[in-house]
């Protein structure tokens, strides 16, 4: 694990997920609701391969800045992605899987961190 806090981690999957065009990024603090991890950072992604692609890029940041995924979850559908880095997780939908399981109201207590429209 690297050394790097939860929001930084956050701030490295944010600008990898931005540089493959990932629309609607949510970072929401869950610190005080789950033992699961402190922050969530949610994104979409236009259609499977996109999402995909938003995986690989953070997967690959994630790496270069020294945290290896725990795990990664749902990337040959391509529907909703989730990659485990410890203290961050990350879930990539596309828009249809985003609006089905809206993880924004499960976690609506959580604060908003940041948000990118």
């Amino acid at each position: 694990m690297t050394d790097l806090s939860p929001r930084a981690m956050a701030d490295v999957v944010v600008d990898a997920a931005g540089d493959k065009k990932a629309e609607d990024i949510l970072v929401l603090n869950v610190s005080e609701l789950t033992t699961i991890a402190d922050l969530f950072v949610i994104c979409t992604g236009r259609g499977e391969r996109q999402v995909q692609a938003i995986a690989d890029a953070v997967r690959e940041k994630a790496i270069e800045a020294g945290r290896r995924p725990i795990g990664v979850e749902g990337y040959n559908a391509g529907r909703w992605v989730l990659i485990d880095l410890g203290d961050v997780v990350v879930h990539a939908f596309v828009p249809e899987e985003r609006h089905l399981y809206r993880l924004e109201r499960l976690w609506g207590d959580a604060p908003v961190v940041l948000r990118i429209a």
